[in-house]
């Protein structure tokens, strides 16, 4: 990890040092390009406000007026171009390092397409260093928060990169590259509304699901909050417009004042900070998809079956059989390919609405389907996953068997990653269960991602602010240059 930091830095230092370069060599003359109309008489004149050029060259080619300057002195350069009816007028800024721009203090300047293009080649070589990072860290242990956390930074990442990819193509300067970018973050709100309202919509019908069946508590409710969340922050920047038009609090559209840019900055944020929160999400559900499809070697010794609620007689409910089921199949798929025998170690303690405890209902269960009874390693203290786990462990004296636990598929990531807080390196495998079970895991785990790796987050944050805070001061000095 050092040394990829390391390696950033230097890549970063050597672009700038190019940059810079290209720019003062090339920049110092500036080639201006007109439509020619035949049968006309093209004409250029120079104002000298407070800066001075030198015309190096003048041409017609390819049905263009062409001419190139280089800059004597620095300051401000008016003029004017005629062609028939045709009129063009523009401002030219002379820096003291004598590179001429076009238009606006930081508009177009011979050489300055570098700064995309050395910018395109940092995102790419940051992508390229959390991709190698996220495949370590998924090939060391999948049930990681730090591999949600990755993912989620990667998609952002990607997004920047294919974003700025487009500045290249029409890049016309850093000024209107920052002027494209803001109006695309800003574009972004139109495709999100519908995507948090979606998200809305699904996770509070899948909520109310979970109610039905499992019943009221803070927990099934993370969605529906994440839901109103999203909608809120996704129409805020418009309810705040609306306000501002009509108290005048702060003048938005005086070009000279600090309102348009503060605004502007906090509609960017807002947009950029649902973009990133959303590509979480989505990492989130990828690796919840992944934990799934994931292959167990076989070549367990013990299979923890995590318990859950069993019926009021005492037999399992369809969500636990299902479980056990899992496990028993697991057993019998390995024993044929490897002839491997394993132990199930059934964990759950008793409920006070239970009459057994939920390892003794599971225990009986394999005992009915044939499995021995010297195969089967009770726990039977446990009230939540966390014990499972912990308890379990603590029965196996071989401290280099190999672990899986078996439990319904959504649940799986959710076990891996407790696993994992207790430094075990278990594999997992489930069982199928109803959809509404799913949605509620993504969030729950979404949720726990941002707390989990919440140092990762608030350095994306920060990086986020200060990347806006230079656009904006940028924008904020062209204008009022």
């Amino acid at each position: 990890m050092r040394k990829s930091i390391i390696s950033w830095c230097v890549l970063f230092l050597l672009l700038s040092i190019i940059t810079s370069a290209v720019i003062l060599i090339f920049g110092k003359t500036n080639t201006l390009e007109f439509e020619f109309l035949e049968n006309a008489n093209p004409q250029i004149s120079f104002e000298n406000e407070s800066g001075e050029i030198e015309v190096l060259e003048e041409r017609t080619e390819n049905n263009k007026y062409i001419i190139k300057i280089k800059s004597k002195k620095p300051g401000k350069v008016f003029f004017t171009f005629t062609n028939g009816n045709y009129e063009k007028s523009d401002m030219l800024y002379i820096h003291k390092s004598m590179i001429i721009t076009r238009n606006t203090y930081f508009g177009n300047s011979n050489g300055a397409i570098i700064i995309p293009i050395s910018l395109s080649i940092i995102l790419i070589y940051t992508l390229y260093l959390l991709i190698k990072r996220y495949n370590y860290c998924i090939k060391d242990n999948l049930y990681q928060y730090t591999n949600i956390a990755y993912l989620g930074i990667i998609l952002f990442m990607l997004f920047c990169t294919i974003d700025n990819f487009f500045s290249i193509i029409n890049y016309n300067g850093l000024f209107d590259t920052i002027n494209r970018i803001i109006s695309s973050i800003s574009e972004i709100s139109m495709v999100l509304f519908p995507i948090a309202l979606i998200t809305f919509i699904l996770v509070t019908i899948s909520n109310i699901n979970l109610i039905i069946k499992e019943g009221r508590s803070l927990r099934n409710l993370f969605g529906v909050f994440l839901g109103i969340f999203l909608c809120i922050l996704t129409v805020l920047p418009d309810l705040l417009y609306s306000y501002l038009l009509k108290t005048q609090v702060i003048d938005i559209f005086n070009q000279k004042s600090i309102g348009p840019y503060l605004f502007s900055f906090f509609e960017s944020f807002i947009h950029l900070t649902i973009t990133y929160l959303e590509c979480v999400l989505v990492g989130t559900i990828i690796i919840a998809i992944k934990s799934v499809k994931k292959k167990v070697e076989f070549n367990k010794d013990y299979m923890i079956i995590l318990g859950c609620q069993i019926k009021k007689d005492g037999s399992l409910t369809p969500l636990l059989k299902g479980r056990v089921d899992r496990a028993i199949d697991f057993r019998n798929e390995q024993f044929e390919a490897t002839r491997k025998d394993l132990i199930f170690i059934p964990s759950g303690g008793k409920g006070e609405d239970e009459i057994i405890s939920e390892a003794e209902a599971i225990k009986k269960y394999l005992v009915e389907q044939g499995i021995k009874e010297e195969n089967i390693l009770k726990e039977d203290k446990s009230t939540n996953t966390f014990e499972n786990i912990n308890f379990s462990n603590k029965l196996i004296k071989d401290k280099d068997a190999k672990i899986a636990f078996s439990t319904t598929n959504y649940h799986i990531l959710r076990a891996g990653l407790i696993a994992t807080e207790q430094g075990l390196k278990l594999e997992g495998i489930g069982s199928k269960t109803k959809a509404y079970f799913w949605i509620n895991a993504f969030i729950r785990e979404f949720i726990g991602t941002l707390y989990a790796e919440r140092k990762k987050h608030i350095i994306a944050f920060i990086l986020i602010l200060i990347f806006l805070s230079i656009m904006i001061s940028i924008t904020y000095f062209t204008n009022n240059i």
